[in-house]
Parts: C-alpha cells; sequence; structure tokens
C-alpha cells in the first residue's frame, strides 16, 4: 500500500512547489517597492506580504493550521520567541505562526537562492555562523530591533534537529540577548512540521493538521548574564516536555 501511495506524494509534493513559487512570484513585485522603504517599515511590510502568501498557500495545499494557547497571547508586546527546528517547512509556517511584528534569525546562505533569498534577506536577519564578526553583527541587529518594539525569532537549536531525541542541544545567544535587554521568551512550538514535510527527502510532503503551540512567556527579570546558561537548560527541559505532552513529530529511530 506504501508503494502505491508514494507516486501520490511526490505529485502533491510537486504541486505544492509550483504552487509555492507562482504565490512568491505574485508578491515579489511588492516586496522590491516594499523593500524601499527600509529596514523597518520595509521589513514589517514584507512580513505581511509573506502572511499574505502563508495565507493563500496553505490552503492550496490542504495544510490545516490549528492554534493551540497555553494562556493567551498578547500580539502587542515583544518578545524573543523560540521555536524548535525540525522541517524545512518551518520556513514557510513562520509567518502563519507570528502575527506581529517580528524577524527571524537565519542562515545567510538561503538569501542566495533567486527571487526567494530577495524576500528572505529583506525580511529575517542573516547570521553566519562560521564568521565571529558576522554573528556579533547579526545580534547587534537583533538588540536594535527589540529596542524598536520589534520582537525576533530565534531557532535554538540552530540547524535541524536530525537526531532521534526531541530537541538538539541549544546555543546560548537567544538567552543572553532575553537578559541583557530584558525581554521575555516566548516558546511557541511547531508539533506536526516534520509530519507534514520530513526533511529527509522534499517530495514527502503530506496535507494535514499543523499545530503550532503556544507557551507561557518567560520573564527573564530575575536573571542575571551570569545565569544565561541556567536559563537555557530550564527552557529546553520545558520545551522537550511540551513536545513530549502534546505528541510532536520528530526522527524517533
Amino acid at each position: 500500500m506504501k508503494g502505491l501511495l508514494k507516486p501520490l506524494q511526490w505529485i502533491y509534493s510537486i504541486y505544492a512547489f509550483i504552487t509555492f513559487v507562482a504565490i512568491m512570484l505574485l508578491i515579489f513585485p511588492f516586496a522590491v517597492i516594499a523593500s524601499f522603504f527600509g529596514r523597518i517599515k520595509g521589513g514589517n511590510m514584507i512580513m505581511q506580504l509573506c502572511m499574505l502568501w502563508a495565507d493563500l498557500w496553505f490552503p492550496l495545499i490542504l495544510i490545516i493550521h490549528k492554534k493551540i494557547y497555553e494562556t493567551p497571547h498578547d500580539r502587542k508586546k515583544s518578545y524573543i520567541f523560540l521555536t524548535n527546528h525540525i522541517s524545512y517547512l518551518d520556513a514557510a509556517i513562520i509567518p502563519k505562526a507570528y502575527r506581529q511584528p517580528v524577524r527571524p534569525l537565519g542562515k545567510a546562505e538561503m538569501s542566495k537562492v533567486p527571487v526567494f533569498g530577495f524576500i528572505y534577506r529583506n525580511a529575517i536577519v542573516t547570521v553566519d555562523r562560521g564568521s565571529a564578526p558576522n554573528r556579533a553583527n547579526s545580534v547587534r541587529i537583533l538588540k536594535s530591533l527589540i529596542n524598536k518594539g520589534i520582537s525576533v525569532l530565534v531557532f535554538p537549536e540552530g540547524t535541524f534537529n536530525m537526531g532521534a531525541t526531541p530537541l538538539k542541544e541549544f546555543y546560548d545567544g537567544a538567552f543572553r540577548i532575553a537578559i541583557e535587554t530584558q525581554t521575555p521568551i516566548k516558546p511557541v512550538l511547531f508539533l506536526d512540521a516534520y509530519r507534514r514535510m520530513p526533511y529527509e527527502s522534499l517530495f514527502s510532503m503530506s496535507p494535514g493538521i499543523n499545530r503550532i503551540l503556544y507557551l507561557d512567556e518567560i520573564p527573564v527579570s530575575s536573571y542575571t548574564i551570569k545565569d544565561a546558561a541556567r536559563l537555557k537548560d530550564e527552557v529546553y527541559i520545558l520545551i522537550e516536555k511540551k513536545l513530549i505532552e502534546y505528541n510532536a513529530a520528530w526522527r524517533k529511530k
């Protein structure tokens, strides 16, 4: 039965890719115009275009987002959002999950992709983890955005979790920034991204429910910079617990 369904999955994945690109090409001219309005206003406009793109694309490919709020979410507040990273679909889910001014931190190499790369580098803060000066500059930009009331989004694992555990080890950058800027941390978890699109193959997509879990914010007022590692460990334990509790998907063998 699996063998019979595989060609259908390939067809579905190709259809999803074609519609992804088609909608991106439709919004691209508007993204170019928005880019002339600067990093803040223009970036916000491009993020809104990405939200429109996501609102059009996901219904076309029959992926339905279900938002679960453990506590009410205040969109008027600035946060350092933390999200688990498990699928190529994560980037597309971002504009569905975050409906407020936000800038994700993303890999610099993705900005080289034609068309997508232009939107990408104007909507996010890029970082080259192999360059210490580039990492430092990215941190400065993130802090500047926070000071302007714009939330930032960090994948604390840095890259895909390809292990057989819920999470990879966290980097400490997001936690240091949270303490230094006294900005609360807000974990937002993508529970079904791996089910909808496992990272092993771009042709393994499937329609269905994609749950987004919003946890309570974590104040950092009682932490000093010396406590960054402790804060990181506490948040890691919390996120891991919630991924297990809500039956999130990851490679389990």
